[in-house]
């Protein structure tokens, strides 16, 4: 598939990266000559220096042989003039990244769609629905296929956890009705796909799906708890922070600080509901005076991930049942995971997630690269014909990096075992790693 990517920032490069270890012709357009270097420097890939607005450097790029314009530079209007005029110039598909809520609201994409962009990109909604999808609970990650009917919850396990020390075997032969699977374990930074051999220890992280009648057990093996939150306090008025404030006040008693004193009074007519304080975010005083230790639920979403990740330390401290940070910088999530945060939100990964969807010749209904390991969960839609219709799971010699964890029929979530024979439409719950990635697309195309 011969792509361009327009934008040479953090996302464009991350997803670049993604991109090009799938074989793809990729060319990356970005007006500042050492951000392509960078580039350069690192990935086998096309670049050219320039503007994607401009007519010339995009026939320069090949645009009429394009298959997936994707425009994610720091610019939203850059973005959207981009894709109208690649579309314009022949792109088969086109994705933009914008900034503004209400170009995605439902009753405004049609026009979108009517100037040549095919789909709108907006991760700091999905961020901000992630975080209020974790809120009440202890668990670092959730994916939700179908509405909820299949999820993928990842956990972190401590000693209190009945299934340390443990088999898998040993776990389903003692719960036979489980309604979970164990798709994969990242252990000391290394991500494997379990056999009924492996064992469970202290600190793995645990990637398990599960339908609405398996999600007690999980918490229950995983020795984890619903939480009871009320109180929840947000540092920094991102984008991030103003949709997760909107989408939870009302329920709960929401603490938003905000540095910048003018955002601080927009934020404050927007949100009725939400205590708005005009403060340094980082300022562990102002924390402590405005209750800190009383909070159930802390989320620093302040655009800087070292501030982020250290105002989650001091909550955690303060016997903050969970945290929650947004580390942008991809090098310090390990580390931020070390350091006892509850849950990281990335919005590169959230984007990347999002737009490599579109690469995929097989159908794919949703797709997710998950923040604590290099591994991505995918919702396929089983094809008529399809290799992966052809006999029962056990009998398939599916890629030893990749597990079907579970799959979706007739508006129904089951958990997938040896002897479940996948049928046509069905939507299939597939964990990978990324070096079987390319190969699943045979089995659903």
């Amino acid at each position: 598939m011969k792509i361009i990517v327009a934008g040479a920032g953090e996302v464009g490069t991350h997803l670049a990266k993604m991109l090009s270890s799938e074989f793809h012709d990729i060319t990356v357009i970005d007006p500042d000559e050492e951000s392509l270097k960078t580039i350069n420097a690192n990935l086998d890939l096309m670049t050219i220096t320039g503007s994607a607005t401009s007519f010339e450097v995009l026939k320069d790029a090949q645009i009429k042989k394009t298959d997936l314009f994707i425009a994610v530079a720091h610019s939203e209007e850059a973005n959207i003039l981009a894709t109208m005029i690649a579309k314009k110039l022949g792109a088969k598909k086109t994705i933009a990244r914008v900034d503004n809520y209400e170009y995605i609201e439902p009753e405004n994409i049609s026009h979108f769609t009517g100037l040549g962009i095919d789909y709108l990109i907006y991760p700091e909604r999905i961020a901000a629905r992630e975080v209020v999808n974790l809120l009440g609970y202890e668990i670092s990650e959730v994916v939700d296929f179908s509405g909820g009917k299949l999820s993928l919850f990842v956990l972190k396990l401590d000693e209190n956890a009945p299934v340390i020390d443990n088999t898998l075997m040993e776990v389903t032969r003692q719960n036979k009705d489980i309604e979970f699977r164990a798709v994969a374990i990242t252990r000391n930074g290394q991500t494997i796909i379990p056999r009924g051999h492996d064992s469970f220890m202290v600190n793995d992280l645990v990637y398990v799906v599960t339908n609405k009648s398996g999600f007690d057990d999980v918490m229950k093996y995983s020795g984890k708890k619903k939480l009871d939150v009320k109180n929840v306090m947000i540092i920094g008025g991102s984008r991030i922070g103003k949709r997760t404030a909107k989408m939870l006040e009302g329920r709960f008693n929401i603490k938003l600080i905000e540095k910048d004193k003018e955002k601080s009074f927009k934020l404050a007519d927007y949100l009725k509901n939400t205590l708005v304080i005009n403060g340094d975010g980082s300022n562990i005083d102002l924390l402590m005076e405005e209750g800190l230790a009383n909070m159930d639920t802390f989320i620093a979403v302040t655009g800087n991930s070292e501030t982020n990740i250290l105002s989650c330390v001091l909550a955690k401290k303060m016997g903050v049942k969970k945290t929650i940070a947004e580390i942008e910088n991809i090098d310090y999530i390990d580390l931020g995971e070390s350091m006892g945060i509850d849950t990281i939100i990335n919005k590169k990964l959230i984007t990347a997630s999002r737009i490599f969807k579109y690469t995929m010749s097989s159908e794919v209904e949703s797709m997710k690269c998950l923040t604590g390991s290099d591994t991505e969960v995918l919702e396929f839609v089983a094809r008529k014909g399809s290799m992966i219709t052809k006999d029962k799971l056990r009998n398939i010699e599916f890629p030893k990096d990749a597990l079907v964890g579970g799959y979706i029929r007739d508006h129904k979530g089951y958990i997938a075992k040896g002897d479940t024979q996948i049928k046509t439409d069905d939507r299939v719950v597939v964990f990978t790693l990324p070096s079987a990635i390319k190969k699943l697309d045979s089995f659903f195309n």
